[in-house]
Protein backbone atom coordinates (compact mmCIF):
# COMPACT_ATOMS: atom_id res chain seq x y z
CA UNK A 1 0.00 0.00 0.00
CA UNK A 2 1.24 3.50 -0.85
CA UNK A 3 -0.21 6.51 0.91
CA UNK A 4 -1.23 9.47 -1.20
CA UNK A 5 1.13 11.85 0.59
CA UNK A 6 4.37 9.95 1.08
CA UNK A 7 6.86 11.79 3.30
CA UNK A 8 9.50 13.99 1.75
CA UNK A 9 12.58 14.62 3.92
CA UNK A 10 12.05 17.81 5.88
CA UNK A 11 8.37 18.10 4.95
CA UNK A 12 5.84 17.38 7.73
CA UNK A 13 2.74 15.40 6.87
CA UNK A 14 -0.76 16.60 7.77
CA UNK A 15 -2.40 15.08 10.83
CA UNK A 16 -5.30 12.90 9.79
CA UNK A 17 -8.64 12.92 11.65
CA UNK A 18 -8.46 10.77 14.76
CA UNK A 19 -4.65 10.76 14.76
CA UNK A 20 -2.48 12.42 17.41
CA UNK A 21 0.64 12.75 15.26
CA UNK A 22 1.53 13.45 11.63
CA UNK A 23 3.81 10.42 11.67
CA UNK A 24 3.78 7.61 9.15
CA UNK A 25 4.07 4.97 11.90
CA UNK A 26 0.68 5.94 13.32
CA UNK A 27 -0.79 5.88 9.80
CA UNK A 28 0.43 2.32 9.29
CA UNK A 29 -1.01 1.17 12.61
CA UNK A 30 -4.40 2.82 12.13
CA UNK A 31 -4.68 1.53 8.56
CA UNK A 32 -4.70 -2.03 9.88
CA UNK A 33 -1.43 -3.04 8.25
CA UNK A 34 0.93 -5.38 10.09
CA UNK A 35 3.65 -3.04 11.35
CA UNK A 36 7.36 -3.77 11.71
CA UNK A 37 9.68 -1.82 13.97
CA UNK A 38 13.27 -2.38 14.99
CA UNK A 39 16.03 -0.90 17.13
CA UNK A 40 19.07 1.11 16.17
CA UNK A 41 21.98 0.74 18.53
CA UNK A 42 23.26 4.33 18.96
CA UNK A 43 26.95 4.78 18.17
CA UNK A 44 29.72 5.68 20.55
CA UNK A 45 30.51 8.53 18.22
CA UNK A 46 29.66 12.12 17.31
CA UNK A 47 29.64 11.36 13.58
CA UNK A 48 26.12 11.55 12.09
CA UNK A 49 27.12 9.18 9.28
CA UNK A 50 27.47 6.44 11.90
CA UNK A 51 23.73 6.83 12.57
CA UNK A 52 22.73 6.93 8.91
CA UNK A 53 24.84 3.87 8.11
CA UNK A 54 23.17 1.89 10.90
CA UNK A 55 19.71 2.96 9.73
CA UNK A 56 20.24 2.08 6.07
CA UNK A 57 20.41 -1.66 6.76
CA UNK A 58 16.68 -1.51 7.58
CA UNK A 59 15.64 0.33 4.39
CA UNK A 60 12.43 -1.08 2.93
CA UNK A 61 11.75 -3.50 5.79
CA UNK A 62 10.60 -1.48 8.81
CA UNK A 63 8.00 1.19 9.51
CA UNK A 64 9.82 2.82 12.43
CA UNK A 65 13.22 2.67 14.12
CA UNK A 66 13.66 2.88 17.88
CA UNK A 67 16.60 4.92 19.12
CA UNK A 68 17.49 3.43 22.48
CA UNK A 69 18.11 5.73 25.44
CA UNK A 70 21.10 4.48 27.39
CA UNK A 71 19.96 0.86 27.03
CA UNK A 72 21.31 -1.32 29.82
CA UNK A 73 22.44 1.88 31.57
CA UNK A 74 25.32 2.21 29.11
CA UNK A 75 26.31 5.54 27.57
CA UNK A 76 25.89 6.16 23.83
CA UNK A 77 24.74 9.00 21.56
CA UNK A 78 21.47 10.33 22.98
CA UNK A 79 18.11 9.11 21.71
CA UNK A 80 16.90 12.64 20.97
CA UNK A 81 19.97 13.31 18.81
CA UNK A 82 19.64 10.04 16.88
CA UNK A 83 15.95 10.77 16.29
CA UNK A 84 16.68 14.30 15.09
CA UNK A 85 19.21 12.96 12.58
CA UNK A 86 16.87 10.22 11.34
CA UNK A 87 13.94 12.64 11.03
CA UNK A 88 16.09 15.04 9.02
CA UNK A 89 16.39 12.51 6.20
CA UNK A 90 12.85 11.16 6.44
CA UNK A 91 12.95 8.07 8.65
CA UNK A 92 10.23 7.48 11.26
CA UNK A 93 12.09 7.21 14.57
CA UNK A 94 10.72 6.20 17.96
CA UNK A 95 12.40 8.24 20.66
CA UNK A 96 12.92 6.26 23.84
CA UNK A 97 12.83 8.20 27.10
CA UNK A 98 14.27 6.59 30.22
CA UNK A 99 13.37 8.02 33.61
CA UNK A 100 16.68 6.86 35.05
CA UNK A 101 18.78 9.81 33.94
CA UNK A 102 16.55 12.90 33.87
CA UNK A 103 14.05 14.69 36.07
CA UNK A 104 10.69 16.01 34.92
CA UNK A 105 12.13 19.38 33.90
CA UNK A 106 14.64 17.85 31.47
CA UNK A 107 12.17 15.24 30.21
CA UNK A 108 9.47 17.78 29.36
CA UNK A 109 12.06 19.93 27.59
CA UNK A 110 13.25 16.94 25.57
CA UNK A 111 9.69 16.08 24.51
CA UNK A 112 9.08 19.62 23.24
CA UNK A 113 12.47 19.78 21.55
CA UNK A 114 12.08 16.42 19.86
CA UNK A 115 8.61 17.30 18.59
CA UNK A 116 9.95 20.61 17.24
CA UNK A 117 12.49 18.63 15.20
CA UNK A 118 9.79 16.40 13.76
CA UNK A 119 9.90 13.38 16.07
CA UNK A 120 6.40 11.86 16.15
CA UNK A 121 6.76 8.77 18.36
CA UNK A 122 7.76 8.40 22.01
CA UNK A 123 8.40 5.20 23.97
CA UNK A 124 8.15 5.83 27.71
CA UNK A 125 10.38 3.66 29.90
CA UNK A 126 11.33 3.56 33.56
CA UNK A 127 14.85 2.44 32.63
CA UNK A 128 17.42 -0.03 33.91
CA UNK A 129 19.27 0.67 37.15
CA UNK A 130 22.71 2.26 36.88
CA UNK A 131 24.32 -0.78 38.47
CA UNK A 132 23.61 -2.72 35.27
CA UNK A 133 25.73 -0.47 33.06
CA UNK A 134 29.20 0.90 32.50
CA UNK A 135 28.78 3.88 34.87
CA UNK A 136 27.69 2.25 38.15
CA UNK A 137 28.93 5.31 40.04
CA UNK A 138 26.30 7.48 38.33
CA UNK A 139 23.46 8.91 40.41
CA UNK A 140 20.04 7.62 39.25
CA UNK A 141 17.14 10.06 39.06
CA UNK A 142 13.82 8.19 38.64
CA UNK A 143 11.84 11.38 39.28
CA UNK A 144 9.12 9.74 37.16
CA UNK A 145 8.34 6.16 36.19
CA UNK A 146 6.87 4.78 32.96
CA UNK A 147 3.28 5.47 33.99
CA UNK A 148 3.84 9.03 35.23
CA UNK A 149 6.02 9.72 32.19
CA UNK A 150 3.13 8.69 29.94
CA UNK A 151 0.81 10.98 31.91
CA UNK A 152 3.33 13.80 31.57
CA UNK A 153 3.65 13.43 27.80
CA UNK A 154 -0.12 13.21 27.42
CA UNK A 155 -0.53 16.36 29.51
CA UNK A 156 1.85 18.26 27.24
CA UNK A 157 0.06 17.00 24.13
CA UNK A 158 -3.59 17.12 25.15
CA UNK A 159 -3.77 19.78 27.86
CA UNK A 160 -1.11 22.13 26.50
CA UNK A 161 0.69 22.78 29.77
CA UNK A 162 3.69 21.65 31.79
CA UNK A 163 3.27 19.65 34.98
CA UNK A 164 3.73 22.96 36.80
CA UNK A 165 0.55 24.23 35.17
CA UNK A 166 2.34 26.76 32.97
CA UNK A 167 0.85 26.86 29.48
CA UNK A 168 2.77 25.94 26.34
CA UNK A 169 2.01 27.75 23.10
CA UNK A 170 2.24 24.77 20.73
CA UNK A 171 1.69 21.19 21.86
CA UNK A 172 3.83 18.25 20.75
CA UNK A 173 1.90 16.10 18.28
CA UNK A 174 3.13 12.66 19.21
CA UNK A 175 2.11 9.01 19.42
CA UNK A 176 2.78 7.57 22.87
CA UNK A 177 4.16 4.11 23.50
CA UNK A 178 5.17 1.87 26.38
CA UNK A 179 6.97 -1.42 26.93
CA UNK A 180 5.56 -4.56 28.52
CA UNK A 181 6.77 -8.05 29.36
CA UNK A 182 4.11 -10.75 28.83
CA UNK A 183 6.52 -13.52 29.83
CA UNK A 184 7.02 -12.91 33.55
CA UNK A 185 4.63 -14.42 36.05
CA UNK A 186 2.01 -13.71 37.15
CA UNK A 187 0.85 -13.13 33.56
CA UNK A 188 -2.50 -11.71 34.67
CA UNK A 189 -0.68 -9.02 36.64
CA UNK A 190 1.34 -8.07 33.56
CA UNK A 191 -1.89 -7.49 31.66
CA UNK A 192 -3.18 -5.33 34.50
CA UNK A 193 0.07 -3.38 34.40
CA UNK A 194 -0.47 -2.78 30.70
CA UNK A 195 -3.97 -1.53 31.48
CA UNK A 196 -2.48 1.11 33.79
CA UNK A 197 -0.15 2.26 31.01
CA UNK A 198 -2.99 2.45 28.52
CA UNK A 199 -5.02 4.49 31.02
CA UNK A 200 -2.02 6.78 31.41
CA UNK A 201 -1.85 7.41 27.67
CA UNK A 202 -0.06 4.51 25.92
CA UNK A 203 -1.32 4.08 22.36
CA UNK A 204 1.12 1.37 21.29
CA UNK A 205 3.20 -1.15 23.20
CA UNK A 206 6.35 -3.05 22.31
CA UNK A 207 6.97 -6.22 24.28
CA UNK A 208 10.02 -8.08 25.54
CA UNK A 209 11.45 -10.84 23.31
CA UNK A 210 8.95 -13.62 22.65
CA UNK A 211 10.27 -17.18 22.58
CA UNK A 212 7.19 -18.75 24.16
CA UNK A 213 4.05 -18.26 22.06
CA UNK A 214 1.76 -20.20 24.46
CA UNK A 215 2.64 -17.69 27.21
CA UNK A 216 1.92 -14.87 24.79
CA UNK A 217 -1.49 -16.40 24.03
CA UNK A 218 -2.25 -16.44 27.76
CA UNK A 219 -1.23 -12.79 28.08
CA UNK A 220 -3.33 -11.76 25.09
CA UNK A 221 -6.33 -13.54 26.54
CA UNK A 222 -6.00 -11.51 29.75
CA UNK A 223 -5.53 -8.34 27.68
CA UNK A 224 -8.74 -9.10 25.81
CA UNK A 225 -10.63 -9.77 29.05
CA UNK A 226 -9.58 -6.32 30.26
CA UNK A 227 -11.03 -4.74 27.11
CA UNK A 228 -7.68 -3.44 25.86
CA UNK A 229 -7.56 -4.87 22.35
CA UNK A 230 -9.39 -1.88 20.90
CA UNK A 231 -7.41 0.63 22.93
CA UNK A 232 -3.74 -0.14 22.18
CA UNK A 233 -1.62 -1.39 19.28
CA UNK A 234 0.51 -4.33 20.42
CA UNK A 235 3.80 -5.11 18.71
CA UNK A 236 5.43 -8.30 19.95
CA UNK A 237 9.18 -8.31 20.47
CA UNK A 238 11.12 -10.91 18.48
CA UNK A 239 14.77 -11.51 17.70
CA UNK A 240 17.24 -14.05 16.32
CA UNK A 241 19.41 -16.07 18.69
CA UNK A 242 23.01 -16.33 17.51
CA UNK A 243 23.85 -19.62 19.26
CA UNK A 244 22.76 -21.91 22.07
CA UNK A 245 25.50 -20.39 24.20
CA UNK A 246 24.05 -16.93 23.62
CA UNK A 247 20.54 -18.20 24.37
CA UNK A 248 21.66 -19.72 27.67
CA UNK A 249 23.52 -16.55 28.63
CA UNK A 250 20.50 -14.35 27.83
CA UNK A 251 18.03 -16.38 29.84
CA UNK A 252 20.43 -16.47 32.79
CA UNK A 253 21.68 -12.88 32.79
CA UNK A 254 19.04 -10.68 31.12
CA UNK A 255 16.17 -10.00 33.53
CA UNK A 256 12.70 -10.68 32.17
CA UNK A 257 13.72 -12.75 29.14
CA UNK A 258 12.09 -16.19 29.12
CA UNK A 259 13.61 -18.81 26.80
CA UNK A 260 12.01 -22.28 27.17
CA UNK A 261 14.07 -25.47 27.31
CA UNK A 262 12.55 -26.50 23.96
CA UNK A 263 14.21 -23.52 22.29
CA UNK A 264 17.56 -24.38 23.86
CA UNK A 265 17.25 -27.96 22.58
CA UNK A 266 16.31 -26.78 19.10
CA UNK A 267 19.33 -24.48 18.95
CA UNK A 268 21.69 -27.12 20.36
CA UNK A 269 20.63 -29.65 17.72
CA UNK A 270 21.28 -27.37 14.76
CA UNK A 271 24.38 -27.72 12.57
CA UNK A 272 24.27 -23.95 11.87
CA UNK A 273 23.01 -22.37 15.06
CA UNK A 274 22.92 -18.80 13.74
CA UNK A 275 20.79 -19.87 10.77
CA UNK A 276 18.55 -21.87 13.10
CA UNK A 277 18.15 -18.79 15.30
CA UNK A 278 16.88 -16.84 12.30
CA UNK A 279 14.54 -19.68 11.31
CA UNK A 280 13.20 -19.79 14.87
CA UNK A 281 12.53 -16.05 14.75
CA UNK A 282 10.70 -16.41 11.43
CA UNK A 283 8.60 -19.28 12.78
CA UNK A 284 7.62 -17.22 15.83
CA UNK A 285 6.68 -14.22 13.69
CA UNK A 286 4.49 -16.33 11.43
CA UNK A 287 2.72 -17.80 14.45
CA UNK A 288 2.12 -14.60 16.39
CA UNK A 289 0.90 -12.70 13.33
CA UNK A 290 -2.26 -14.82 13.52
CA UNK A 291 -3.05 -13.85 17.13
CA UNK A 292 -6.00 -11.57 17.74
CA UNK A 293 -4.87 -8.16 18.93
CA UNK A 294 -1.30 -8.36 17.61
CA UNK A 295 -0.63 -5.44 15.27
CA UNK A 296 3.02 -6.03 14.44
CA UNK A 297 6.46 -7.11 15.55
CA UNK A 298 9.36 -5.26 17.11
CA UNK A 299 12.56 -6.90 15.87
CA UNK A 300 15.47 -6.63 18.29
CA UNK A 301 18.57 -8.01 16.58
CA UNK A 302 21.44 -6.66 18.65
CA UNK A 303 24.67 -7.00 16.67
CA UNK A 304 22.70 -8.92 14.03
CA UNK A 305 21.02 -5.93 12.43
CA UNK A 306 21.80 -7.16 8.92
CA UNK A 307 19.61 -10.20 9.58
CA UNK A 308 16.45 -8.08 9.96
CA UNK A 309 15.88 -7.81 6.21
CA UNK A 310 16.15 -11.58 5.73
CA UNK A 311 13.86 -12.32 8.67
CA UNK A 312 11.14 -9.91 7.58
CA UNK A 313 11.39 -10.92 3.94
CA UNK A 314 11.16 -14.65 4.65
CA UNK A 315 8.39 -14.23 7.21
CA UNK A 316 6.16 -12.62 4.59
CA UNK A 317 4.50 -10.28 7.08
CA UNK A 318 4.80 -7.24 4.84
CA UNK A 319 2.71 -9.03 2.21
CA UNK A 320 4.49 -7.28 -0.64
CA UNK A 321 4.44 -3.87 1.02
CA UNK A 322 7.68 -1.87 0.99
CA UNK A 323 7.85 0.61 3.88
CA UNK A 324 9.01 4.08 2.92
CA UNK A 325 12.66 5.02 3.31
CA UNK A 326 14.78 7.90 1.97
CA UNK A 327 15.31 7.39 -1.73
CA UNK A 328 12.59 4.79 -2.26
CA UNK A 329 10.67 7.12 -4.59
CA UNK A 330 13.40 9.45 -5.90
CA UNK A 331 11.44 10.85 -8.85
CA UNK A 332 8.31 11.48 -6.77
CA UNK A 333 10.32 13.17 -4.05
CA UNK A 334 12.21 15.32 -6.53
CA UNK A 335 8.98 16.48 -8.17
CA UNK A 336 7.42 17.42 -4.85
CA UNK A 337 10.46 19.23 -3.52
CA UNK A 338 10.58 21.26 -6.74
CA UNK A 339 6.88 22.15 -6.70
Amino acid sequence: MIFEDEPVPGYPLPIRPGHTSPGRFERVLRSGLFAVTTELDPPDSADPEDVFRRARVFDGYVDAINATDGSGANCHMSSVAVCALLTRVGYAPVMQISCRDKNRIAIQGDILGAAAMGVCNLLCLTGDGVQAGDHPQALPVFDLDAVTLLETARTLRDEHHFLSGRKISYAPRVLLGAAENPFTHPIEWRAQRLAKKVAAGAQFVQTQWCYDVPLLRTFMRHVEELGLLEKVFILVGVGPLRSVKAAEWIRTHVPGVHIPDEVIKRMAGAADQAAEGRRLCIDIIQEIRTLKGVHGVHVMAYRQEHSVAEIIDRSGVLNGRKPWYPGRDPQTNTDRMAS
